[in-house]
């Protein structure tokens, strides 16, 4: 696989030819614009890093990403607030970094052991183990000095950095990690894929969706509704990826494709079967759009992403 084989940018939303999604395929290339201009200027204003490092996580962060998680951070501070702001736009690059460096250690031979990521080689493969094991912390850690170096209200700040401490620390994206690990090879169940999916992709997106509800400054019932709709909506999302590994390609997902069969992963297709899983991915996104009802009219883009998210074809 080359770099020309990455997935198209707004590859989230081939759906079969439908541009019932247009706007939104407009509306995230904007928002991926300014999340990567954000990561620019975060990246850049790393003067005292390393030379060999800032190499490193120039390169994974700078791969071709469809910045979901990001973007959702503006899509929902601007539907509380009318607007986004600069502080938004640091949480949106934290979230951001925080994926990317999950994506690095991911990828490790210790962990899922793969060779490619967003269309080029994986960070290990291109420079070594132990430089993308450094680049991981290295992005973890900035993320943290990002939102308290860069948010200009502390106690916004401390929200902020509570949210994502939260959503990926241990009773978060590293305990998702830990249970789809010792769940390879063993027979699944709902109860355990829930549980996996949850934590290591669907709290990311409920930390995003709290987060430009925190930065919109929402009241509490618009911000519980906004938090399980992010939840829905990873969740949904992960079930759509589980489905894409064993029937997509790996130049339409930049990845490897088959690798969740190979490696005798715990995914709703091995559980329940592809028909099932797509059954539950719709629902989830049902139920997502649902909890948007007190927005109205003005929450219909987050309407479309959770419907294209899984329906989309990589």
């Amino acid at each position: 696989m080359t770099k020309a084989d990455a997935p198209n940018d707004d590859g989230i939303l081939s759906c079969g030819g439908i541009d019932e999604y247009e706007e939104l395929k407009t509306q995230l290339h904007d928002k991926r614009q300014l999340v990567n201009k954000t990561l620019q200027y975060i990246l850049d204003s790393q003067s005292a890093a390393n030379k060999d490092m800032k190499e490193v996580l120039r390169y994974v962060i700078e791969a071709p990403g469809k910045r979901i998680r990001s973007s959702l951070v503006l899509f929902i501070c601007e539907l509380v607030s009318g607007r986004t702001s600069r502080n938004c736009h640091m949480a949106a690059a934290a979230v951001e970094i925080v994926h990317t460096y999950s994506l690095v250690h991911d990828d490790l031979p210790a962990m899922d052991n793969d060779d490619f990521r967003r269309g080029r080689p994986t960070c290990h493969k291109a420079f070594d183990e132990a430089s993308a094991i450094l680049a991981g912390d290295a992005l973890l850690t900035m993320a943290f000095e990002v939102l308290a170096k860069e948010v200009d209200e502390p106690v916004l700040a401390v929200r902020l950095i509570r949210e994502l401490a939260e959503a990926a620390g241990p009773a978060g994206m590293v305990a998702g990690q830990m249970a789809d690990m010792k769940a390879e090879k063993n027979k699944g169940t709902i109860q355990m894929l829930e549980y996996i999916h949850t934590n290591k992709t669907a709290k990311l997106f409920r930390c995003a969706a709290a987060m430009g509800a925190v930065c919109g400054d929402a009241v509490k019932s618009y911000f519980n509704s906004l938090c399980e709709y992010g939840l829905k909506l990873g969740l949904g999302f992960q079930i759509a990826d589980d489905i894409l590994d064993v029937s997509a390609s790996s130049e339409q997902l930049g990845k490897t494709a088959g690798k969740d069969t190979k490696g005798e992963k715990c995914t709703y297709p091995s559980v329940v079967g592809i028909k099932k899983a797509r059954e539950l991915a719709e629902q989830l996104a049902i139920d997502a759009v649902q909890l948007l009802g007190p927005f109205g009219l003005r929450a219909d883009i987050l309407r479309q992403l959770a419907m294209s998210l899984v329906h989309r074809k990589m």
